[in-house]
Protein backbone atom coordinates (compact mmCIF):
# COMPACT_ATOMS: atom_id res chain seq x y z
CA UNK A 1 0.00 0.00 0.00
CA UNK A 2 1.60 3.20 -0.89
CA UNK A 3 1.33 6.30 1.68
CA UNK A 4 0.71 10.41 1.15
CA UNK A 5 2.13 12.38 3.09
CA UNK A 6 1.67 16.48 3.21
CA UNK A 7 3.26 19.12 4.90
CA UNK A 8 6.49 21.39 5.47
CA UNK A 9 9.65 19.19 4.52
CA UNK A 10 12.49 19.54 6.52
CA UNK A 11 15.28 20.67 5.76
CA UNK A 12 13.85 22.16 2.22
CA UNK A 13 11.19 24.22 4.21
CA UNK A 14 8.96 24.15 1.68
CA UNK A 15 5.07 22.17 1.68
CA UNK A 16 5.40 19.01 0.03
CA UNK A 17 3.21 16.11 -0.98
CA UNK A 18 5.27 13.09 -0.76
CA UNK A 19 4.47 9.14 -1.01
CA UNK A 20 5.77 6.07 0.13
CA UNK A 21 5.91 3.11 -2.16
CA UNK A 22 7.15 -0.13 -0.15
CA UNK A 23 10.51 1.34 1.36
CA UNK A 24 10.98 4.23 -1.14
CA UNK A 25 10.25 7.88 -1.31
CA UNK A 26 8.68 9.41 -4.42
CA UNK A 27 8.27 12.72 -5.16
CA UNK A 28 6.27 12.01 -8.23
CA UNK A 29 1.95 11.32 -7.63
CA UNK A 30 1.51 7.59 -6.73
CA UNK A 31 -2.80 6.85 -7.23
CA UNK A 32 -4.84 5.19 -4.76
CA UNK A 33 -2.12 5.80 -1.92
CA UNK A 34 -3.89 6.57 1.31
CA UNK A 35 -3.07 10.09 2.66
CA UNK A 36 -2.09 9.20 6.53
CA UNK A 37 -0.52 13.20 6.83
CA UNK A 38 -2.12 16.43 5.88
CA UNK A 39 -0.39 18.96 7.49
CA UNK A 40 2.74 18.96 10.39
CA UNK A 41 6.34 19.00 9.90
CA UNK A 42 7.62 16.20 7.88
CA UNK A 43 11.47 15.60 9.10
CA UNK A 44 13.60 12.23 7.90
CA UNK A 45 13.66 9.53 10.77
CA UNK A 46 15.89 10.20 14.39
CA UNK A 47 18.98 8.31 14.89
CA UNK A 48 19.82 7.64 18.15
CA UNK A 49 23.90 7.79 16.92
CA UNK A 50 24.99 6.06 20.51
CA UNK A 51 23.03 3.53 21.36
CA UNK A 52 23.41 0.10 22.73
CA UNK A 53 20.53 -2.83 22.02
CA UNK A 54 22.49 -5.69 23.24
CA UNK A 55 23.17 -4.31 26.91
CA UNK A 56 20.28 -4.40 28.94
CA UNK A 57 20.01 -2.62 32.90
CA UNK A 58 22.81 -2.84 35.25
CA UNK A 59 25.16 -3.14 32.04
CA UNK A 60 23.78 -6.97 31.98
CA UNK A 61 24.88 -8.49 28.67
CA UNK A 62 21.69 -9.21 26.52
CA UNK A 63 21.57 -12.94 25.32
CA UNK A 64 18.73 -13.35 23.06
CA UNK A 65 17.04 -11.59 20.10
CA UNK A 66 13.23 -10.91 21.64
CA UNK A 67 15.35 -8.38 24.45
CA UNK A 68 17.45 -6.53 22.05
CA UNK A 69 14.16 -6.42 19.48
CA UNK A 70 12.32 -5.20 22.91
CA UNK A 71 15.05 -2.14 23.37
CA UNK A 72 14.96 -1.42 19.74
CA UNK A 73 11.04 -1.24 19.38
CA UNK A 74 11.46 1.58 22.58
CA UNK A 75 13.30 3.58 20.44
CA UNK A 76 11.53 3.24 17.34
CA UNK A 77 8.07 4.55 19.57
CA UNK A 78 9.85 8.13 20.00
CA UNK A 79 10.82 8.28 16.93
CA UNK A 80 14.32 6.95 16.38
CA UNK A 81 14.00 5.10 13.15
CA UNK A 82 18.08 4.34 12.72
CA UNK A 83 20.41 2.89 15.59
CA UNK A 84 24.12 3.01 15.57
CA UNK A 85 25.14 0.79 18.29
CA UNK A 86 28.06 1.80 19.30
CA UNK A 87 29.28 -1.68 21.15
CA UNK A 88 27.07 -4.80 21.59
CA UNK A 89 28.24 -8.55 22.79
CA UNK A 90 25.32 -10.35 21.30
CA UNK A 91 26.29 -10.43 17.65
CA UNK A 92 22.53 -9.87 15.64
CA UNK A 93 22.96 -9.00 12.00
CA UNK A 94 19.68 -11.48 11.64
CA UNK A 95 17.61 -8.39 12.95
CA UNK A 96 18.71 -5.69 10.36
CA UNK A 97 16.01 -6.31 8.09
CA UNK A 98 13.43 -6.75 10.43
CA UNK A 99 10.58 -4.38 9.15
CA UNK A 100 9.45 -3.70 12.48
CA UNK A 101 12.69 -2.59 14.05
CA UNK A 102 14.61 0.90 13.18
CA UNK A 103 17.90 0.27 10.80
CA UNK A 104 21.01 -0.66 13.07
CA UNK A 105 24.32 0.09 11.92
CA UNK A 106 26.92 -1.78 14.64
CA UNK A 107 29.99 -1.31 15.62
CA UNK A 108 30.49 -5.08 17.07
CA UNK A 109 31.30 -6.05 20.69
CA UNK A 110 33.69 -3.13 22.70
CA UNK A 111 37.43 -4.11 22.54
CA UNK A 112 39.64 -3.50 25.66
CA UNK A 113 42.07 -4.83 28.06
CA UNK A 114 41.25 -7.96 30.75
CA UNK A 115 39.52 -6.85 33.31
CA UNK A 116 39.57 -3.25 32.32
CA UNK A 117 35.48 -2.39 31.50
CA UNK A 118 32.17 -3.96 32.08
CA UNK A 119 32.01 -7.02 32.88
CA UNK A 120 31.14 -9.47 30.68
CA UNK A 121 30.64 -6.70 27.79
CA UNK A 122 33.57 -6.20 26.02
CA UNK A 123 36.12 -9.14 24.11
CA UNK A 124 39.20 -8.59 26.23
CA UNK A 125 42.27 -8.38 23.99
CA UNK A 126 45.98 -6.98 24.82
CA UNK A 127 47.23 -4.50 22.92
CA UNK A 128 49.46 -7.14 20.85
CA UNK A 129 46.04 -8.86 20.18
CA UNK A 130 43.97 -5.65 19.27
CA UNK A 131 44.88 -4.71 15.47
CA UNK A 132 43.57 -8.66 14.83
CA UNK A 133 40.92 -8.02 16.89
CA UNK A 134 39.81 -4.46 15.24
CA UNK A 135 39.76 -6.31 11.86
CA UNK A 136 37.97 -9.20 13.38
CA UNK A 137 35.31 -7.07 14.81
CA UNK A 138 35.05 -5.27 11.50
CA UNK A 139 34.01 -8.19 9.73
CA UNK A 140 31.40 -8.99 12.14
CA UNK A 141 29.58 -5.27 12.33
CA UNK A 142 27.74 -3.53 9.92
CA UNK A 143 30.51 -0.86 9.53
CA UNK A 144 32.27 0.22 12.75
CA UNK A 145 33.85 -1.03 15.45
CA UNK A 146 34.03 0.23 18.97
CA UNK A 147 37.10 0.71 21.18
CA UNK A 148 37.00 1.58 24.74
CA UNK A 149 40.15 4.26 24.94
CA UNK A 150 40.17 4.73 29.15
CA UNK A 151 38.92 3.35 32.12
CA UNK A 152 39.27 3.74 35.85
CA UNK A 153 42.94 2.36 36.62
CA UNK A 154 41.80 0.73 40.15
CA UNK A 155 46.35 1.08 40.52
CA UNK A 156 46.32 4.81 39.85
CA UNK A 157 42.79 5.26 41.16
CA UNK A 158 41.74 7.74 38.64
CA UNK A 159 40.88 7.38 35.08
CA UNK A 160 43.58 5.84 32.80
CA UNK A 161 44.35 5.02 29.25
CA UNK A 162 43.40 1.54 28.11
CA UNK A 163 46.02 0.66 24.90
CA UNK A 164 49.22 3.07 24.61
CA UNK A 165 49.41 5.33 21.15
CA UNK A 166 50.90 2.25 18.95
CA UNK A 167 48.34 -0.42 19.66
CA UNK A 168 45.48 2.13 18.98
CA UNK A 169 46.77 3.64 15.61
CA UNK A 170 47.28 -0.23 14.63
CA UNK A 171 43.83 -1.05 14.91
CA UNK A 172 42.74 2.24 13.19
CA UNK A 173 44.73 1.07 10.53
CA UNK A 174 43.11 -2.70 10.83
CA UNK A 175 40.07 -1.46 11.20
CA UNK A 176 39.95 1.24 8.26
CA UNK A 177 41.60 -1.45 5.96
CA UNK A 178 38.61 -3.68 6.37
CA UNK A 179 36.36 -1.25 5.73
CA UNK A 180 35.34 0.07 9.14
CA UNK A 181 34.63 3.15 11.15
CA UNK A 182 36.47 3.39 14.46
CA UNK A 183 34.35 4.91 17.75
CA UNK A 184 36.17 5.05 20.47
CA UNK A 185 34.44 5.40 24.18
CA UNK A 186 36.66 8.31 26.45
CA UNK A 187 36.41 10.23 29.42
CA UNK A 188 40.11 10.89 29.50
CA UNK A 189 42.30 14.22 28.99
CA UNK A 190 45.45 11.80 28.63
CA UNK A 191 43.87 9.50 26.04
CA UNK A 192 41.47 11.47 23.77
CA UNK A 193 44.76 12.99 22.79
CA UNK A 194 46.19 10.93 21.14
CA UNK A 195 42.98 8.70 20.36
CA UNK A 196 42.41 11.68 17.57
CA UNK A 197 45.33 11.98 16.56
CA UNK A 198 45.39 7.94 15.41
CA UNK A 199 42.40 8.61 13.49
CA UNK A 200 39.79 7.71 14.92
CA UNK A 201 36.61 8.43 13.35
CA UNK A 202 34.17 9.57 16.54
CA UNK A 203 34.69 10.40 20.13
CA UNK A 204 32.20 9.15 22.20
CA UNK A 205 31.41 11.08 25.52
CA UNK A 206 34.69 13.36 25.30
CA UNK A 207 34.97 15.22 28.26
CA UNK A 208 38.53 15.06 28.48
CA UNK A 209 38.96 17.20 24.88
CA UNK A 210 40.62 20.49 24.62
CA UNK A 211 40.18 23.72 22.91
CA UNK A 212 43.10 22.32 20.71
CA UNK A 213 41.72 19.17 20.19
CA UNK A 214 38.35 20.80 19.17
CA UNK A 215 40.03 22.68 16.24
CA UNK A 216 41.73 19.42 15.32
CA UNK A 217 38.79 17.11 15.05
CA UNK A 218 37.14 19.78 12.94
CA UNK A 219 39.69 19.78 10.70
CA UNK A 220 39.99 16.34 10.62
CA UNK A 221 36.27 15.87 10.45
CA UNK A 222 36.24 13.58 13.59
CA UNK A 223 32.78 13.33 14.93
CA UNK A 224 31.76 14.40 18.84
CA UNK A 225 28.67 12.55 19.92
CA UNK A 226 28.76 14.04 23.76
CA UNK A 227 25.70 11.73 25.16
CA UNK A 228 25.08 14.70 28.06
CA UNK A 229 22.15 12.19 29.51
CA UNK A 230 25.12 9.69 30.32
CA UNK A 231 27.19 12.52 31.70
CA UNK A 232 24.51 13.49 34.19
CA UNK A 233 25.17 10.28 35.99
CA UNK A 234 28.85 11.63 36.95
CA UNK A 235 27.51 12.63 39.84
CA UNK A 236 26.04 9.53 40.91
CA UNK A 237 29.51 7.40 39.72
CA UNK A 238 31.58 9.70 41.66
CA UNK A 239 29.53 9.78 45.22
CA UNK A 240 30.00 5.47 44.73
CA UNK A 241 33.49 5.44 44.41
CA UNK A 242 34.40 8.59 46.57
CA UNK A 243 35.35 5.88 49.35
CA UNK A 244 37.90 3.88 47.42
CA UNK A 245 39.17 6.20 44.49
CA UNK A 246 38.68 9.91 45.62
CA UNK A 247 40.98 11.54 42.74
CA UNK A 248 38.98 9.49 40.70
CA UNK A 249 35.04 10.83 42.32
CA UNK A 250 36.53 14.40 41.96
CA UNK A 251 37.95 14.02 38.06
CA UNK A 252 34.44 12.90 37.58
CA UNK A 253 32.79 15.38 39.20
CA UNK A 254 35.16 17.95 37.18
CA UNK A 255 34.86 16.71 33.81
CA UNK A 256 31.07 16.82 34.25
CA UNK A 257 30.53 20.20 35.71
CA UNK A 258 32.78 21.84 32.45
CA UNK A 259 30.91 19.83 29.76
CA UNK A 260 28.23 22.21 28.34
CA UNK A 261 30.70 24.56 27.82
CA UNK A 262 33.27 21.85 26.17
CA UNK A 263 29.99 20.80 24.26
CA UNK A 264 28.94 24.81 23.19
CA UNK A 265 33.02 25.03 22.12
CA UNK A 266 32.79 21.72 19.88
CA UNK A 267 29.78 23.19 17.93
CA UNK A 268 31.62 26.92 17.58
CA UNK A 269 34.90 25.03 16.10
CA UNK A 270 33.15 23.44 13.89
CA UNK A 271 33.36 19.37 14.98
CA UNK A 272 30.13 17.39 13.41
CA UNK A 273 27.80 16.57 17.14
CA UNK A 274 25.57 13.76 16.71
CA UNK A 275 22.80 12.88 18.94
CA UNK A 276 23.57 9.83 21.06
CA UNK A 277 21.76 9.01 24.42
CA UNK A 278 23.93 5.35 25.51
CA UNK A 279 20.90 3.52 25.98
CA UNK A 280 21.73 0.40 27.93
CA UNK A 281 23.21 -0.09 31.31
CA UNK A 282 22.85 3.00 33.06
CA UNK A 283 20.06 5.08 30.53
CA UNK A 284 17.06 3.78 29.35
CA UNK A 285 16.13 3.72 25.81
CA UNK A 286 13.41 5.91 24.13
CA UNK A 287 15.47 9.41 25.33
CA UNK A 288 16.68 10.88 21.76
CA UNK A 289 14.06 13.82 23.00
CA UNK A 290 15.76 14.23 26.07
CA UNK A 291 19.00 14.06 24.80
CA UNK A 292 18.52 16.68 22.05
CA UNK A 293 16.62 19.43 24.59
CA UNK A 294 20.18 18.80 26.87
CA UNK A 295 22.52 19.45 23.85
CA UNK A 296 20.13 22.90 23.39
CA UNK A 297 19.55 23.85 26.75
CA UNK A 298 22.50 23.14 28.16
CA UNK A 299 25.31 23.06 25.52
CA UNK A 300 23.14 26.30 23.64
CA UNK A 301 23.14 24.42 20.72
CA UNK A 302 20.36 26.29 18.24
CA UNK A 303 17.20 23.86 17.65
CA UNK A 304 17.39 23.65 14.13
CA UNK A 305 21.09 22.57 14.73
CA UNK A 306 19.93 19.86 17.25
CA UNK A 307 16.93 19.08 14.97
CA UNK A 308 19.47 18.50 11.85
CA UNK A 309 21.82 16.07 14.54
CA UNK A 310 19.49 14.24 15.14
CA UNK A 311 17.54 13.41 11.80
CA UNK A 312 19.14 14.32 8.00
CA UNK A 313 22.98 15.64 8.83
CA UNK A 314 23.18 12.08 10.92
CA UNK A 315 21.48 9.74 8.23
CA UNK A 316 23.58 11.45 5.69
CA UNK A 317 26.73 11.02 7.99
CA UNK A 318 25.43 7.52 8.22
CA UNK A 319 25.42 7.14 4.54
CA UNK A 320 21.70 6.95 4.65
CA UNK A 321 19.15 9.57 2.97
CA UNK A 322 16.96 11.51 3.82
CA UNK A 323 12.59 12.54 2.36
CA UNK A 324 14.10 12.69 -1.26
CA UNK A 325 13.42 11.11 -4.54
CA UNK A 326 14.69 7.41 -3.90
CA UNK A 327 14.98 8.03 -0.39
CA UNK A 328 14.75 5.83 2.18
CA UNK A 329 10.51 5.49 3.92
CA UNK A 330 11.61 6.66 7.13
CA UNK A 331 9.16 9.99 8.29
CA UNK A 332 8.44 11.40 11.71
CA UNK A 333 5.88 13.95 11.56
CA UNK A 334 5.51 16.86 14.38
CA UNK A 335 2.74 18.95 14.89
CA UNK A 336 4.49 22.18 15.58
CA UNK A 337 8.27 23.46 14.29
CA UNK A 338 10.51 21.55 15.86
CA UNK A 339 13.32 24.55 14.99
CA UNK A 340 11.24 26.76 16.90
CA UNK A 341 9.79 24.63 20.11
CA UNK A 342 12.22 21.83 20.32
CA UNK A 343 9.86 20.03 23.10
CA UNK A 344 7.62 19.04 20.26
CA UNK A 345 10.42 15.83 19.65
CA UNK A 346 8.90 14.92 22.77
CA UNK A 347 5.30 14.25 20.93
CA UNK A 348 5.72 13.29 17.14
CA UNK A 349 1.94 12.80 15.96
CA UNK A 350 3.21 10.04 13.22
CA UNK A 351 6.09 7.89 12.60
CA UNK A 352 6.52 5.81 9.42
CA UNK A 353 9.47 3.55 9.28
CA UNK A 354 10.29 1.69 6.34
CA UNK A 355 7.15 2.97 4.70
CA UNK A 356 4.94 1.18 7.24
CA UNK A 357 2.77 3.25 10.02
CA UNK A 358 4.37 2.77 13.50
CA UNK A 359 1.87 5.03 14.87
Amino acid sequence: MALHLRGVLLPDDEVRDVWLVGDRVTLEPVPDAVTVVTGGYLVPGLVDAHCHIGIARGATPVTDLDTARALARIDRDAGVLTIRDAGSPLHYPELEDEPDLPRLVRAGRHLAPPKRYLRGVAHEVTADELPDAAAEQARLGGGWIKLVGDWIDRTAGDLGPTFDEPAVAAAVEAAHAAGARVAVHTFSEQAVEYLVRCGVDSVEHGTGLSADLLDEMARRGTALIPTMINIATFDAIAAQAEPKFPAYAEHMRRLKRDFPDLVGAAVDAGVPVYVGTDAGGGIDHGLAAEEMLLLHEKAGMAAADVLAAASWRARSWLGLPGIEEGGLADVVVYDRDPRTDLSVVREPSRIVLRGRIVR
